[in-house]
């Protein structure tokens, strides 16, 4: 029997806006011995192409993916200690810090969403234009799976799920059908999910978008805990931050750069007191914002890298040290 030939990183997945990435992360990257997280690893696109360009740098990539994480190490090898692969959620910026050895960061890169190895790998039900078990875990070594959330939550916290993390105007109705469908059979498959939520969608708005895309993006979103994670993540990053280090995100959907923007634009302003007639020291920001608000990829990266259209990236630097 053949073995399945292994998969190649560079193949799989084209980095989103990695030159403008790398550009942005380069005042810290470029120093002696820095450390920048790569908080999303992935396949290790931006990584790989951070390692490259500055011969001094360490990066410490997180993912709680293992398969991504075995195979972003495989592809990163050459670079020896310079790479320290850690299995871990991206808000364990604390944790990985410790299993680098390292104790602050000159910058930090979040690409957050689901990953091209999640989307086209069938099996781990993320897209619902492929038939397949209702998964959907970045990370299939715990917690509950979107079958499991489906056959167990009951109407109303799906009506919030799907309105919270999918905006989806027709929550109550496809909870109403759901809690119908599994009277009769388990949801267990993407297939007969799509199924119930088509039935369950007015004619008029079949024809302008698929029913399915907002709901699988709310059970996705609840499965990880990804807007919860994301809450913690960006101020604990920020935190390591040395002076000039930089942190650069980039969002794929509304609720993810919202609570980006908020995140940074709470630490980029003044908490001087009102009327205080000289701002101290420790009332000045602790960050400045680089970009002016969302950058999008160019239109030349979208035309060749679909998955680049919904991008949003932020960036700020750190511009006061509050240790």
């Amino acid at each position: 029997m053949n073995e399945p030939t292994p998969r190649n990183p560079a193949e799989l997945h084209t980095s989103v806006m990695l030159e403008r990435c790398v550009e942005l992360l380069a005042p810290g990257a470029e120093r002696p011995g820095a450390h920048v997280i790569d908080a999303t690893l992935g396949m290790g696109g931006h990584t790989e192409a951070l390692l490259e360009r500055f011969p001094s740098l360490t990066v410490i990539g997180l993912d709680r993916d293992t398969e991504a994480l075995e195979l972003a190490s495989a592809r990163l090898e050459r670079f020896g200690a310079r790479f320290v692969p850690v299995h871990a959620v991206y808000d364990e910026i604390d944790y990985a810090l410790r299993e680098a050895g390292a104790q602050s960061l000159d910058g930090a890169l979040f690409d957050l969403g689901v990953s091209s190895l999640q989307l086209d790998d069938a099996d781990r039900g993320f897209a619902y234009a492929q038939d397949a078990p209702l998964d959907m875990r970045m990370d299939q070594t715990r917690g509950r799976t979107a079958a499991e959330i489906l056959a167990e939550e009951p109407e109303g916290r799906l009506r919030e799920l799907f309105e919270r993390y999918g905006e989806e105007p027709l929550a109550g109705r496809y909870a109403r059908a759901i809690i119908a469908a599994r009277k009769l059979a388990p949801l267990e498959r993407s297939g007969q999910l799509v199924d119930v939520l088509q039935a369950a969608t007015p004619a008029a708005v079949l024809g302008k978008r698929h029913p399915a895309k907002r709901v699988f993006q709310a059970l996705r979103v609840e499965v990880n805990g990804e807007l919860a994670t994301l809450e913690r993540a960006i101020p604990a990053a920020i935190d390591r931050l040395n002076l000039g280090g930089r942190l650069v995100v980039m969002s794929y959907q509304s609720l993810e750069d919202r609570i980006v923007k908020r995140a940074i634009q709470s630490r980029a302003k003044s908490t001087a007191p009102q009327g205080l007639p000289i701002e101290l020291p420790e009332h000045r920001p602790e960050l400045k914002i680089i970009t002016k608000g969302a950058e999008l990829a160019t239109e030349a990266e979208r035309a060749v890298n679909p998955r680049a259209i919904p991008a949003r990236l932020r960036a700020a630097e750190r511009v006061r040290d509050v240790s």
